[in-house]
C-alpha cells in the first residue's frame, strides 16, 4: 500500500503513530463514495480527503480505547497522560503493578481499571497479543470482542485506526451520530441501530465513510491534529 505524505504530523510522538493527508486509498474510497452519495459529494467538496488516522498494535492503543469508552477524547486522553507520566512507560507489567487508588487518580473507572488488568494479564500469559490480531477483519472482530471490556465500538475502533480495515463501522460513536445529523439535516443525533442501518448503504467504503464524518466534526479544512491527542 503506498502513500503520498502531503502533511504528515504524529499524533504521539512515544510511538510510530501515522497521521497522513492524501492518503491514496483514503482518497480514492472518499472519490468513490462522492460519486454515489450526494453526503460525501459535498463533504469531499468541502473539507477534501479525511486524514489516514493510525495507531501501533499494541497494549496502549488498547488501553486509550478502553479509556474513550462513552466519554470525551479530551477526557480520555488526559487521563492516558498522568497513567503515561507515572510509570514513564505503559506496559502491561507496570500497570499490573499499579494500585487501585493510582489508578483512580489517574482517572480510570474501577470498572475500566479492571478490563485493563484482565487485558494486561492477558498478554503476559501469552493468551492474546495485539500484535497478533488476525488480518480478516471479522476474525479480528471476534478474537477482539471475546476480551472483557472489548466491545463492538472499541473493536471497530481497533480494525479501523490499526488493522487499516476498509470496511468497518464504529457502532455507537457519538461523533459520527452528531455529523450524520448536522449534515443530513436530521432533527436529531440518530440512535446506534439508525445510524447503522444508514452506514449499511455505505459498504464497502464504512472506514472511509467513518473518517469523513469524523473530518468535518473536527472542523474539515481547519482541522490540525493536537499533539499527543490520541487518536485524532
Amino acid at each position: 500500500m503506498g502513500a503520498r505524505a502531503e502533511k504528515p504530523q504524529p499524533v504521539r510522538t512515544r510511538e510510530s503513530a501515522v497521521f497522513v493527508f492524501e492518503h491514496e486509498d483514503i482518497v480514492a474510497d472518499a472519490r468513490q463514495l462522492a460519486r454515489s452519495v450526494p453526503l460525501f459529494e459535498r463533504l469531499l467538496d468541502r473539507n477534501g480527503p479525511p486524514p489516514l488516522w493510525r495507531r501501533p498494535a499494541s497494549f496502549t492503543t488498547l488501553v486509550r480505547l478502553i479509556l474513550e469508552q462513552q466519554v470525551s477524547l479530551a477526557s480520555a486522553n488526559a487521563a492516558y497522560r498522568r497513567l503515561d507520566a507515572r510509570l514513564g512507560e505503559v506496559t502491561p507489567e507496570a500497570f499490573l503493578a499499579s494500585t487501585d487508588a493510582e489508578l483512580k487518580a489517574d482517572g480510570f473507572s474501577r470498572q475500566k481499571a479492571g478490563y485493563v488488568r484482565g487485558l494486561a494479564q492477558q498478554i503476559l500469559d501469552g493468551t492474546f497479543d495485539p500484535a497478533g490480531v488476525s488480518s480478516q477483519p471479522a476474525e479480528a472482530f471476534d478474537e477482539l470482542v471475546s476480551i472483557r471490556g472489548v466491545g463492538p465500538w472499541t473493536a471497530s475502533c481497533y480494525l479501523v485506526f490499526v488493522l487499516g480495515a476498509m470496511d468497518a463501522w464504529p457502532r455507537g460513536d457519538r461523533a459520527l451520530h452528531v455529523s450524520m445529523a448536522r449534515n443530513l439535516g436530521l432533527p436529531s443525533a440518530p440512535d446506534s441501530d439508525a445510524a447503522e442501518k444508514m452506514a449499511d448503504a455505505w459498504r464497502p467504503h464504512r472506514s472511509t465513510a467513518a473518517r469523513m464524518l469524523w473530518h468535518d466534526y473536527l472542523g474539515g479544512r481547519s482541522y490540525e491534529p493536537t499533539p499527543d491527542a490520541g487518536f485524532i
